[in-house]
C-alpha cells in the first residue's frame, strides 16, 4: 500500500451500521476532493492504515465508522502530529456525542475542513489506547457474548439479550488498586475519559476529556435486580451515590482478579485481567466545532 503525502487521509469502515455505511462512500469523497481514501478490509486494518498515514506526514486522519473504528485509528496515530477527524457512522457514536460532533455527514465534514481542534486526554489500558471508555467484567463479557450476525440484524438489542444471559452467571471478584493507595473490590469496573457510555447515558457526570484524570465506577453486585437498580440510577444520575457503587477519579489504577476476566475498550474486546490503566494529558488532537 503506497501513501502519497496527502493532507487528508480518510479511513472508511464499510461494515459500520450493519454494512449500511457503504452507500455513503461516494458522498464522503465529494466532501474531500483530493484526499486519500482507504477502505478497511478486516479488524485491525484501520489501525494499520492510520499508522502508515501518520508516518507519511498526513496531517488530518479521518475515521469514518463507529467507536470501534475510531479506537483503531487513534491507536494508529497516537504519538504522531496527526489530528483526528470524525465522521460518525456507527450504531452508537459516543465519542462524537461527547465532543458535540453531529451525525450529519456534511456538518461533520465542515468541522474537519474548518480545522479547529481541541486537545483531549488519551487513556490507556495495558498497551491499548482508548478515548471514551473501558470496562472490565460485565460489559466486556457482554461484548464477548454478542454475536456479530445478531448485532447486524437487531442492533443494540443484541447486547441486552447477551447481558441478560451474563447476569445470570456467577460474577468474578475484581480488585481495584489506585496509584494513590485506594483499594476497592467489585464484580465489574468501568473506567471513563468522558461522561457518556453506550449512548446518551451520563455514566461519569464529573468527567472532562482533558483534565488528566480517569473516572472509575466499581459496581459491587450484578444480579438482574442489581443491574435494573443501577440502570435506574444512571437514568436519574444518582448511581454514583449508591452504597454498592464506588465512584472516584484517579490518574492510574490496576484491576486484577483470581481468574481471567475480559476487558473492552471503546466497545471492542482488548484482552483480559490484570489491566493497568493510565492517562496521557491532552495527548490527542481532535477536530471540533469552533
Amino acid at each position: 500500500m503506497s501513501h502519497t503525502q496527502a493532507d487528508i487521509c480518510i479511513i472508511f469502515n464499510p461494515t459500520a451500521k450493519g454494512e449500511r455505511a457503504r452507500k455513503w462512500a461516494g458522498e464522503i469523497k465529494k466532501y474531500f476532493p483530493g484526499a486519500e481514501f482507504h477502505v478497511t478490509r478486516k479488524a485491525g486494518h484501520a489501525e494499520e492504515l492510520a499508522r502508515v498515514a501518520a508516518r507519511a506526514g498526513c496531517r488530518r486522519v479521518v475515521a469514518v465508522g463507529g467507536d470501534g473504528t475510531i479506537n483503531e485509528v487513534v491507536n494508529g496515530i497516537a504519538g504522531s502530529d496527526a489530528t483526528l477527524g470524525l465522521l460518525p457512522l456507527g450504531t452508537v457514536n459516543v465519542f462524537a456525542l461527547e465532543l458535540g460532533i453531529p451525525s450529519n455527514l456534511k456538518a461533520a465534514a465542515e468541522i474537519i475542513m474548518e480545522g479547529h481542534y481541541k486537545e483531549v486526554d488519551l487513556a490507556r489500558a495495558n498497551d491499548r489506547y482508548f478515548v471514551q471508555l473501558a470496562g472490565v467484567g460485565f460489559d466486556a463479557e457482554t461484548v464477548q457474548a454478542t454475536d456479530f450476525e445478531m448485532k447486524k440484524r437487531i442492533g443494540p438489542l443484541s447486547y441486552v439479550l447477551a447481558a441478560a444471559r451474563i447476569a445470570a452467571q456467577e460474577p468474578p471478584t475484581l480488585t481495584v488498586k489506585t496509584s494513590d493507595g485506594r483499594e476497592e473490590q467489585g464484580c465489574f469496573v468501568l473506567v471513563g475519559n468522558g461522561r457518556y457510555y453506550g449512548g446518551p447515558f451520563e455514566f461519569f457526570p464529573g468527567a472532562k476529556p482533558d483534565d488528566g484524570l480517569l473516572e472509575v465506577c466499581v459496581f459491587k453486585r450484578r444480579s438482574h435486580m442489581d443491574l435494573l437498580h443501577y440502570f435506574q440510577g444512571i437514568l436519574c444520575r444518582t448511581h454514583t451515590k449508591f452504597e454498592d457503587v464506588e465512584y472516584f477519579q484517579t490518574r492510574q489504577l490496576v484491576v486484577s482478579s483470581n481468574q481471567q476476566v475480559p476487558m473492552e475498550v471503546d466497545g471492542e474486546l482488548a484482552g483480559a485481567t490484570p489491566v493497568e490503566f493510565s492517562v496521557l494529558n491532552k495527548a490527542l488532537k481532535v477536530f471540533v466545532k469552533k
